[in-house]
């Protein structure tokens, strides 16, 4: 996404932009935004129109809003070629959503950072493959504190944004968009409850955690080496000993990994060491020449390093699993009447179906 524009409908003189981000760029020409009204006229029944024009090589996608007797819309701008088919055709209630939130604000001292959140929450919602989305649920501040607050167990929409609000000082303007990145990794459901709506459900926790490369005999299949024999040994010996004394559930464990994978460039040295060894130079290379981090690595055993080339000796992946942990914190978040009856027994329920369901295994390796 290259820009998001707010625009003001005046009934006297035509379309009027508001605010737009990044603010450097040149504002959108009135005859561009006149051609966007017409296709909302034409499509009166439809909040969202997507308007290509000819010989362009830009794409527009423009969801309109009345507040407070006005009109606006909202309007995103995209390079033609950009894939963004599954946030428009499958969400478009979000982007419905965040239009609302932010035209709410434009007259208050909060529109700034709004639209900017609003910008880069978008233009990032579609671009991160599995691994890296997963991560992202750890590295995103306000997305790890969610899912931290989940695990406490069934909270509503208006709950969760109070408590992000006042206890930690998040902007929820697009916490639509953000719940919906765990509800399309099925990590969350949503339902209403008698007596209560919007509420969010965990169904599935996620942690990052070191396990043993897959097919590690594939690593030495084409090498040619004198000491091959000594090579394998030398790493078989340092992969037992080091998942020997390796415990998964220590907090520094978790630390440890994030902070290596905070650097963009190590998620990308693991996916090609999951395939075949590298020589040091071409995983300096990888890691932009970080000769600190390749050290890290090696001394945290991530690594293997003989004759020149590397190995990968403990992988990074990401564990999906049923948290049927929750449902004791269930009974005492009922017992202090944090939650309704109602909210209670729905995830209860929703944990024994799931746990009934996948009772060989409940965990899923990403």
């Amino acid at each position: 996404m290259e820009r998001i524009a707010i625009i003001y409908w005046n009934k006297s003189s035509g379309p009027e932009s508001v605010l737009q981000y990044p603010p450097e760029e040149d504002s959108l020409s009135k005859d561009l935004l006149l051609k966007i009204w017409a296709k909302h006229e034409l499509s009166k029944e439809e909040k969202m129109v997507d308007f290509i024009p000819e010989n362009s090589d830009k794409r527009y996608i423009s969801i309109i809003q009345k507040y407070e007797g006005e009109i606006y819309f909202l309007v995103l701008v995209y390079q033609k070629t950009d894939s963004i088919d599954t946030i428009i055709t499958e969400y478009p209630d979000i982007l419905a959503n965040i239009s609302k939130n932010l035209i709410q604000l434009i007259n208050t001292n909060k529109i700034t950072r709004a639209i900017s959140e609003a910008f880069n929450t978008i233009k990032n919602y579609s671009k991160l493959d599995k691994e890296q989305n997963y991560l992202n649920f750890f590295k995103d501040k306000i997305k790890f504190t969610i899912l931290k607050i989940l695990r406490n167990g069934v909270i509503s929409k208006s709950k969760l944004k109070d408590i992000l609000k006042h206890d930690y000082g998040f902007s929820t303007i697009n916490i639509d968009l953000i719940l919906m990145s765990f509800i399309r990794e099925n990590l969350i459901v949503k339902r209403n409850v008698p007596g209560s709506v919007d509420c969010y459900f965990l169904i599935n926790d996620l942690t990052c955690t070191r396990l043993p490369p897959q097919n590690v005999s594939k690593f030495f299949e084409n090498i040619d080496h004198p000491n091959k024999n000594e090579i394998v040994y030398k790493y078989k010996k340092a992969l037992v000993s080091f998942f020997n004394n390796y415990n998964c559930t220590q907090d520094n464990n978790l630390t440890i990994i994030l902070n290596l994978l905070s650097d963009k460039s190590v998620l990308p040295l693991v996916k090609s060491l999951r395939e075949t060894y590298l020589t040091v130079k071409k995983t300096l290379n990888t890691l932009n020449n970080n000769e600190g981090l390749f050290n890290e690595l090696l001394d945290q055993k991530f690594i293997f390093e003989s004759n020149g080339m590397v190995f990968l000796l403990t992988d990074i992946r990401f564990i999906k699993f049923i948290p049927s942990f929750i449902i004791k914190q269930l009974i005492s978040k009922y017992e202090e009447r944090e939650i309704s009856l109602n909210e209670y027994l729905s995830h209860v329920e929703i944990l024994l179906k799931l746990l009934q369901e996948t009772k060989d295994i409940r965990y899923e390796i990403v």
